[in-house]
Formats: C-alpha cells, sequence, structure tokens
C-alpha cells in the first residue's frame, strides 16, 4: 500500500467507523457467538501472498463484527464506561501515524514534553494539591500509564523500594530478604482485585481491610489491623484507597485514612479510576478531600473523560520515589540533556520500556470540548443514573443496594441470589442490552451503570421496561 491508496483506504476507514458509530444502536449488543466461532473462519496459516484492501475490509462484517460486544452502544451498561470521541480517535490516527516509541525526552521531545503539560492541565482541573504538579520546577508529576492496574502496581513496587531502604538505614543487621518477608500491604475488602494482583507480582502479604455499612473503610478499622500486624512484628508499607469502588461505587475515607498512612510511614495510592474524571465538577470534588495525604494517585480518562483506551492518568508527589526504584542507564538509552534536571524519561516512571503518544488524545479532547464540555459529560451521564435509580425505587419489587453516588445504579429483585440469578440470565438471553453483577455483601446484585457516550433518556427507559417485563415474566414461573 502507497501514500497515495493510504489516502483512498483511510478516508474509506473513517467512513466505516463514523457510520459504525452513527448506526451502533441497531447493531445487537452482546454477540451471537460460542466459544470458537472465529477459528473455523480464518485459513489454518497466513497467506503465502499479498490479499487485497478490499478482501480484508470484507471480512470485517463477515469475520470480526459478528463477534464484537458493542461497548459504545448506547444499550452497553456494563463494567464502567470505556471512553471514546471522534477527537481522541482522529489523535491517535495521529499518534500512529507518527509512530515514536517515547520512552526519554531524545526519543522524541514533544512526546515527553506535552504529557508533562497535559498531566498539569488534568491535574489543575480536578485541584490537586500543589504539590503533585511538575510545574516549571516541582517536585512531583503525572505520567500516562496504560491502565489503573499499571499504577498500582507501580506505586506499590515504590513503596516497597522506599520502605527497604528506609528499614535498612534503621536496623543495618536485617537483610532486604528479612525485610520482604515482613511487609504488608492493605486494601479494602471492596477493591479492586488489580490491587491484590500487585501484591503477588510484588511479593508482598496483602491483608483486607473490613469496610463498614456504605462499603467504605475508615480510620479506626485500618488502625485496628495496623496495630495487630505491627504487633505481630510486621512492616506495615502501602495502602490503596479505593475512590469510587467496582462493585458499588463507595468511597473510603481518606480524611481518616492519610493521617495514619502519613503518621505510620505507609505509601497511600489512591485509586479513583472510573470516578476520578468527575472531580471536574465543582460539585463533586469534595469525594477527593485528604488527597493532599497521599504519596500517588490515579485515575483513567479512558473511563469517562472521551480519551479513547488507553490513558490511564498517575501522579506523584515526588517523583525520585519512582525513578529511585526503576531507574536504570544503558549507554544506548543515555542522552546529553538527562542531567540538566529540565527534562523527563517516562522510562524511569512505568514497567514497559517503549510508549506510545498517548498525550495526544487528552491535548485533542481537552481542548475541542473545553472543560465545560466535559462537566456536562459527566452531570449528563449522573443524571440518567437517578432517572434508572428513580424507576427501580417506584416498584417495590425491586431495591437499591448502595447510595447512587456517580453513574452506578446496584439494584435486584427482593428475593434470593437464585432469583436475582435468573433474572440476569433472562436480561443476558434476551441480548437487547448489556449488565454485568457483582457481590455486596451476602447479596447478589446487578450493576447498571451509564457508559455510552450516545445514551439519552430514551435507551434508560427502554431498558426499565425490558428488566421490569423480564421480572414479570420471571416472577410467574418462579411463582
Amino acid at each position: 500500500m502507497d501514500a497515495a491508496e493510504f489516502r483512498k483506504r483511510g478516508k474509506e476507514m473513517v467512513d466505516y467507523i463514523a457510520d459504525y458509530l452513527e448506526k451502533i444502536d441497531k447493531r445487537q449488543v452482546f454477540p451471537d457467538v460460542e466459544p470458537g466461532y472465529l477459528r473455523p473462519l480464518l485459513p489454518d496459516c497466513a497467506p503465502q501472498d499479498p490479499e487485497s484492501f478490499e478482501d480484508v475490509f470484507k471480512d470485517i462484517e463477515k469475520i470480526i463484527m459478528p463477534g464484537v460486544t458493542h461497548w459504545h452502544s448506547p444499550y452497553f451498561f456494563a463494567y464502567f464506561p470505556a471512553a471514546s470521541s471522534f477527537p481522541a480517535l482522529l489523535a491517535d490516527m495521529l499518534c500512529g501515524g507518527i509512530g515514536c516509541v517515547g520512552f526519554s525526552w531524545a526519543a522524541s521531545p514533544a512526546c515527553t514534553e506535552l504529557e508533562t503539560v497535559m498531566l498539569d492541565w488534568l491535574g489543575k482541573m480536578i485541584n490537586l494539591p500543589e504539590e503533585f504538579l511538575a510545574g516549571k520546577d516541582g517536585q512531583g508529576g503525572g505520567v500516562i500509564q496504560g491502565s489503573a492496574s499499571e499504577a498500582t502496581l507501580i506505586s506499590l513496587l515504590a513503596a516497597r523500594t522506599k520502605t527497604i531502604r528506609r528499614v535498612q538505614s534503621e536496623k543495618p543487621e536485617l537483610t532486604e530478604a528479612d525485610i520482604m518477608g515482613r511487609l504488608v500491604a492493605y486494601a479494602s475488602d471492596q477493591a479492586h482485585s488489580s490491587v491484590e494482583r500487585a501484591a503477588l507480582i510484588g511479593g508482598v502479604k496483602i491483608k483486607n481491610v473490613s469496610s463498614d455499612d456504605t462499603f467504605s473503610v475508615c480510620g479506626s478499622a485500618l488502625k485496628k489491623v495496623l496495630d495487630e500486624d505491627k504487633a505481630s512484628g510486621l512492616i506495615p508499607f502501602f495502602f490503596c484507597a479505593t475512590l469510587g469502588t467496582t462493585p458499588c461505587c463507595s468511597f473510603d475515607k481518606l480524611l481518616e485514612l492519610g493521617p495514619i498512612c502519613n503518621k505510620e510511614n505507609i505509601w497511600m495510592h489512591i485509586d479513583a479510576a472510573y470516578a476520578g474524571s468527575a472531580f471536574i465538577c465543582p460539585e463533586f470534588r469534595h469525594l477527593l478531600n485528604g488527597v493532599e495525604f497521599a504519596d500517588s494517585f490515579n485515575f483513567n480518562p479512558h473511563k469517562w473523560l472521551l480519551v479513547n483506551f488507553d490513558c490511564s492518568a498517575m501522579w506523584v508527589k515526588k517523583r525520585s520515589d519512582l525513578t529511585g526504584a526503576f531507574k536504570l542507564e544503558p549507554l544506548y538509552l543515555q542522552h546529553h540533556h538527562q542531567e540538566s534536571g529540565l527534562v523527563t524519561d517516562y522510562r524511569h516512571w512505568q514497567i514497559p520500556l517503549g510508549r506510545r503518544f498517548r498525550s495526544l488524545k487528552l491535548w485533542f479532547v481537552l481542548r475541542m470540548y473545553g472543560v465545560t464540555g466535559l462537566q456536562e459529560h459527566i452531570r449528563k451521564h449522573v443524571r440518567l443514573s437517578h432517572q434508572f435509580e428513580h424507576l427501580v425505587l417506584q416498584d417495590e419489587r425491586f431495591e437499591v443496594c448502595a447510595e447512587v453516588v456517580l453513574g452506578l445504579v446496584c439494584f435486584r429483585l427482593k428475593g434470593s441470589n437464585e432469583l436475582n440469578k435468573a433474572l440476569l440470565k433472562s436480561i443476558d438471553e434476551a441480548k437487547k442490552i448489556h449488565l454485568v453483577p457483582c457481590h455486596l455483601r451476602e447479596k447478589f446484585v446487578l450493576r447498571f451503570a451509564i457508559c455510552s457516550r450516545t445514551v439519552e433518556s430514551t435507551h434508560i427507559k427502554f431498558a426499565w421496561q425490558h428488566i421490569s417485563q423480564l421480572a414479570t415474566d420471571l416472577l410467574k414461573t418462579w411463582e
């Protein structure tokens, strides 16, 4: 494919994507395929000779689309939003076209410097304390990670290194292995599984801290487990607080937890993967109060801020805490500006070496929507979640199982877990809308997340009428 054909085919692909997104509501949100559907549709081996673009293009609808779950459908209410917008898609095209691998400033100065500035822009939008911003000469700063899971792992590993060095300076007789065997990380019993996974990768113990009746961790619960572990000779070193938990969007009490972590030399990381985008709205910013006690903070613009995957924003108060844990300087990666103090080499802030020019997506979206446009997007989703909550509460057969704060409603039929599993099975089999469940304590609960950029009140009404009718049919047979 030469440049001339690329121009032609590129326009065709843009038209195809625009048509796909404009008419996505006409597609069944969840596919009608069984595991292994795709292999019989493809040859056993790659083609020996080149095939035409037309042949590849026609197979998109024939082979790929039948197995796609349409995340951007207005009937998709599962998981959390997967953000997307036309400005972000155009920026991703430019990112692919430039094709730089921005592991250091010298590898592509614009790639590094735009990221630093965009994370400052974003930090100011949510009113992050000054210490988290790079500015012209700050000690903190932001970085784009691939996911919140990566941000949690990075912060845990940095905390581990920092703690080992501190303890060894206080007790030189202890080896690194001695200390590693006693380190303990903590997170809410509602925290995402990626926190436990980070501890597995980091080779440290992890303990759940019990949440209260609102599914939030409070200071007294953390202090209790810390006192017990310290009395047993363990070394608490890391706590992951969650703002907007995956099961029900609950919020840990930062103003109680932060001072405890600071006093006990425990690194506090805040995972606000979904909820963090809402903090650009002044009416939701109070949910972030206490961030000033944290060592690191993360949320995903690729969930709710119209920036398509992957774009996970992470900030640290002291970037030396990260670079001190991961910095290696082989000659082939060195450059003559690295000791100037004026540049950032993001390879020291992450697990992989290579990185894409992801800040282009933020730059396009922040400029073309503006803060007010993004605030309206968030507020619309919150309004729609309260519309759905109101519909649920009007039906005495159902209950809402957690406070609706942002764009997630947790609800269920009053009755057994088996009844609610049967209701979800009916929803899954009908394939009109897509939901996923969670457990809140002993209850099997259905999660209804407002996800699509194009979702409207009519889609909420349709979803509720559909769920209500399936519940009516189910209860007749259940009785």
